[in-house]
């Protein structure tokens, strides 16, 4: 692999020579690697909600006292207490306010799809933070 240089010594020295081809090779391939690899490592956080498994029982004359306090979080990030929008900076007054009226402090959760995560877990460290008791998340009916 070396090649063989006069001297003006009289003696043959050998030179070194580096081959570059399998070094080219090796560095091609793994760029090769990286550039199939890298696709698929996109973090992604997605959430599937559990199917419904009981059966809807009717609610009986008891339960009519006090409707549910449900807080939705649509697809655009905007909040919802029993269909009545709120802002996010009056959110936590807000269900003070109507857990001051409530004897029952239990928060029914429902985040869209496609509701931005930060809005929904903000939106349930508020609904603790302002004394909700127990959140309960809802979830799909199944298809029938």
């Amino acid at each position: 692999m070396g090649m063989h240089v006069p001297s003006s010594g009289g003696k043959e020295r050998v030179q070194p020579e580096i081959n570059m081809t399998p070094l080219i090779d090796v560095v091609l391939v793994l760029l090769i690697v990286f550039m199939v690899i890298t696709p698929m490592l996109r973090k992604q956080f997605t959430v599937q909600l559990p199917k419904q498994e009981k059966q809807e029982s009717p609610p009986s004359a008891a339960d009519d006292t006090e409707p549910p306090l449900v807080v939705r979080v649509d697809d655009d990030g905007q909040v919802h207490i029993n269909d009545q929008i709120i802002p996010m900076d009056g959110f936590a007054d807000k269900l003070r306010r109507v857990f001051a009226a409530r004897d029952d402090q239990t928060v029914f959760f429902d985040a869209a799809d496609d509701a931005p995560y930060g809005v929904a877990v903000e939106i349930l460290d508020q609904a603790r933070a302002a004394g909700a008791v127990y959140i309960a998340i809802l979830t799909k009916r199944p298809a029938s």
